[in-house]
């Protein structure tokens, strides 16, 4: 799928790009002509997806993996980017996960700390290290990947929508701080779309994906590809004004 948005010349950073959702905006970016880097935690994974890219798009790929749950794992991470681009001008804080938890007065501490330390504190790091590298080169955008779960809340989400919900709040803070320097930052919430994490809720939850999709208004549950038209737009200058924002991609869900 094509879009009329042309990203040459930008180096965009995706996290957890390997697989589903991730996967489809890394692809989707370099189609719209920036050089990529894919990452996740296992390097082969990454060099494979990486040469794939550049196999079908013709953009510089590098396939680099870190684990963002590792705070002191990521500014080696984002040295050995700027050292292969020189620059990074869009970051998509994308890698997440959702283990499904006991009832919420069970969730022990070693669950909190392992869901928050990967979508939350991982979005926190890359964004501060990766955030100064964008305003000495004129500007840049970043996109953490959110939920629609981080508004309603709800039983086998309490976790995953707590993190989420608190990276919202963060988004509006880089927005707030970081507007001076050039750097506008964005939160995607997306419905339900098909991916590892609802083929997971479906197993453990049977049912779970056809009451998604029922209560959207479009009554489906979106392909990955959906994801990718409202990432061109955040990450280009087709958004120049847009910031702190938290955009829904649902398919007719409304927060709350």
């Amino acid at each position: 799928m094509s879009y009329c948005i042309d990203l040459s010349g930008k180096v965009a950073v995706v996290t957890g790009s390997t697989r589903g959702l991730g996967r489809a905006m890394v692809e989707g970016l370099a189609s719209a002509g920036a050089d990529v880097v894919v990452s996740s935690r296992k390097q082969d994974v990454c060099d494979q997806t990486a040469l794939r890219i550049t196999e079908e798009t013709g953009r510089r790929a590098l396939g680099l993996a870190c684990h963002v749950g590792d705070w002191d794992a990521i500014p080696t991470f984002v040295d050995q980017v700027v050292d292969e681009f020189g620059r990074i001008d869009i970051l998509v804080n994308n890698a997440g996960i959702s283990p499904v938890p006991p009832p919420l007065e069970q969730v022990g501490l070693d669950l909190w700390r392992k869901v928050f330390s990967v979508n939350l504190e991982g979005p926190l790091r890359m964004s501060q290290l990766i955030a100064p590298i964008m305003r000495d080169g004129g500007g840049g955008s970043i996109i953490n990947i959110a939920t629609y779960g981080a508004y309603s809340g709800g039983p086998g989400v309490s976790v995953y929508g707590a993190s989420k919900a608190a990276l919202i709040n963060l988004t509006r803070s880089m927005a707030k701080e970081w507007a001076p320097w050039g750097v506008r930052a964005n939160a995607i919430c997306p419905g339900p779309m098909h991916s590892d994490m609802t083929a997971a809720a479906e197993a453990a939850m049977p049912g779970f994906l056809q009451y998604s999709a029922d209560a959207t208004a479009m009554k489906r549950v979106a392909e990955t590809h959906e994801i990718v038209g409202p990432v061109l737009y955040l990450a280009s200058d087709a958004s120049s004004y847009v910031t702190g924002e938290d955009h829904l991609v649902a398919g007719g869900l409304l927060r709350g």
